[in-house]
């Protein structure tokens, strides 16, 4: 038997970061892609967000790759926005998307700190914060993206 845990923090955002996800129906969205990852056979630890984008912690089954399971994730909790009261204004994700790795050790801290995103974010704008992960991952941010 193998055993593997590949942990990943995962951020998607709404095209061109658009404020269009609804606070109010938020918990829908985050039960459907919950339901999406489970179905993957994938572990999801936590997922929060604002009206702009998604983070989720979550372990990923080693036969799925990265790219493909984003893809997936935001394909079809996409066709679920678009037909959902509460988020009519939705027209997409982005282009992309960010994916840290991390260790068993910081998981609890990985936890917190997405449970915290909305006070989080009385502090901190979600372009400086998402910047800052492209930093945390040794790239360079391209501003161009942010318009995707």
């Amino acid at each position: 038997m193998s055993y593997v845990q590949l942990l990943y923090h995962v951020v998607i955002r709404t095209k061109a970061s658009q404020p269009v996800l609804s606070l109010e129906h938020s918990d829908d969205l985050y039960r459907y892609i919950w339901g999406i990852i489970k179905n993957k056979k994938c572990v999801l630890y936590r997922i929060n967000g604002t009206e702009n984008h998604v983070h989720f912690f979550v372990s990923i089954h080693p036969s799925i790759a990265l790219a493909k399971f984003v893809q997936e994730v935001k394909a079809e909790s996409s066709k679920m926005l678009k037909h959902t009261a509460g988020f009519e204004k939705f027209t997409a994700w982005s282009v992309g998307y960010a994916a840290l790795t991390s260790d068993v050790g910081n998981k609890d801290v990985i936890v917190n700190y997405i449970k915290n995103q909305r006070e989080h974010h009385k502090k901190i704008t979600f372009k400086d914060e998402f910047m800052e992960l492209i930093r945390k991952m040794g790239m360079e941010f391209d501003e161009r993206d942010w318009a995707r």
